[in-house]
C-alpha cells in the first residue's frame, strides 16, 4: 500500500523537525536536499485540505534533481498536532507557513499550492511577500471554493447545517467519519469520473482516502468553511511575481472558468489548461505537469551562482 509524504520514513538525508506556530501548535516539516544547483531558494509545498502530501508523488523527485524542497502539515493533518488555538482559517495558515519559512529560509522562495493550498500560498504571498520570487497554484482558486463547487453554491449554503449536525452528535459524526472505508470512497470517485480512472493509479488516489479518515471532522470543516469565506480576488492585482495556475477541464472542485480569470487578473499570470483533467491532474498528467512546472521555474527563478 503506498503511502503519502508525511508517512513515508525519511532517507538518511531528509531533515524532519517541528515548527512551532504563533499559539504553540507544533507543525511537521519535512525537508528535502538539494539537488544540483546549491544556494537555490526552498520549494514550499502547500497541501489541500485532508491533505498530507499524497498529490506530490512525482513532482517532488522533479523538483529535487534542482531545488531543495519543504513539504509541511497543516495543523490537524499528518503529524502536525491539533491546533492548540482557535484559529483554522486560511490567514492563520498563512501564518504557519510564514513560521515555516521563517525557520528555513525565505531567500528565493517558491510556493506551490494544490487545491486549498492555493489559498493558503496566495494569502501568505499577499501578506508576506519577502523573498517570494515565484507561485505554483494547481487545481485551486483564489477564494469561495464553497460557493463554487460543481459550479453552483449548494455546498456553501448546506455547510452551515452540517456543521451544526456535528457539533450536537459530536461523537457519532466522528465514529462515522474515521470508519469511511477507502475502497469505497476511490470506488465512488471513478464512478462519478471525479477523477479520471483511464488516466489516475489508483494506488495514488489511496493515501488521501486513508488520511482523511484520521482529521478531525470539526476541524475539518471548520477549515472547510473558513476557506468558502475567504478571497484574495480582490488583492491579485498587487501581487507582481510570476504565477502558474494550473488546472484541468473537469475539475469539478474548482472550476476551470475561476482558474482562467485568476491568471487573467494576476499581473505575471500564466496559465497552463490540462483538456479532460480533473481535480487531480497533476497526477492524470504528471509528465507533462511536472516538466512544465520545472520550465516555468527554470525561466523565472535566478538561477544560484
Amino acid at each position: 500500500m503506498p503511502s503519502s509524504i508525511s508517512s513515508t520514513p525519511p532517507a538518511p538525508d531528509d531533515f524532519v523537525s517541528t515548527v512551532v506556530a504563533d499559539d504553540g501548535t507544533r507543525l511537521y516539516t519535512r525537508h528535502y536536499p538539494r539537488g544540483s544547483a546549491p544556494g537555490a531558494g526552498n520549494v514550499y509545498l502547500c497541501d489541500g485540505i485532508l491533505c498530507d502530501g499524497f498529490i506530490w508523488r512525482y513532482l517532488l523527485g522533479e523538483l529535487r534533481t534542482t531545488f531543495p524542497v519543504v513539504h509541511w502539515n497543516y495543523r490537524g493533518h499528518g503529524r502536525s498536532a491539533a491546533p492548540l488555538g482557535p484559529g483554522v482559517d486560511i490567514p492563520q495558515l498563512a501564518s504557519d507557513l510564514g513560521k515555516v519559512r521563517s525557520r528555513f529560509g525565505k531567500k528565493g522562495s517558491v510556493l506551490i499550492g494544490h487545491s486549498m493550498g492555493c489559498q493558503v500560498a496566495l494569502e501568505h504571498a499577499l501578506t508576506d511577500p519577502d523573498g517570494v520570487e515565484a507561485i505554483v497554484l494547481i487545481s485551486g482558486s483564489f477564494g469561495r471554493v464553497t460557493h463554487t463547487f460543481h459550479g453552483m453554491p449548494f455546498l456553501g449554503m448546506v455547510l452551515p447545517q452540517v456543521i451544526d449536525a456535528v457539533l450536537k452528535y459530536p461523537e457519532l459524526s466522528r465514529a462515522l467519519w474515521s470508519r469511511l472505508p477507502a475502497e469505497l470512497g476511490l470506488k465512488i470517485a471513478l464512478a462519478t469520473g471525479e477523477v479520471d480512472g483511464a488516466r489516475v493509479n489508483p494506488a495514488d488516489m489511496l493515501p488521501y482516502l486513508e488520511h482523511l479518515t484520521h482529521v478531525d471532522v470539526d476541524l475539518f470543516l471548520r477549515m472547510l468553511r473558513a476557506a468558502g469565506e475567504h478571497s484574495a480576488w480582490d488583492r491579485l492585482h498587487t501581487l507582481n511575481v510570476p504565477v502558474l495556475v494550473v488546472v484541468g477541464e473537469r475539475d469539478s472542485f474548482t472550476p476551470s472558468f475561476l482558474a482562467k480569470a485568476m491568471a487573467e487578473e494576476l499581473p505575471r499570470g500564466e496559465l497552463l489548461f490540462l483538456p479532460n483533467g480533473t481535480h487531480v491532474a497533476s497526477l492524470e498528467h504528471h509528465d507533462y505537469v511536472d516538466a512544465k512546472i520545472l520550465d516555468f521555474l527554470q525561466r523565472h527563478v535566478t538561477k544560484p551562482a
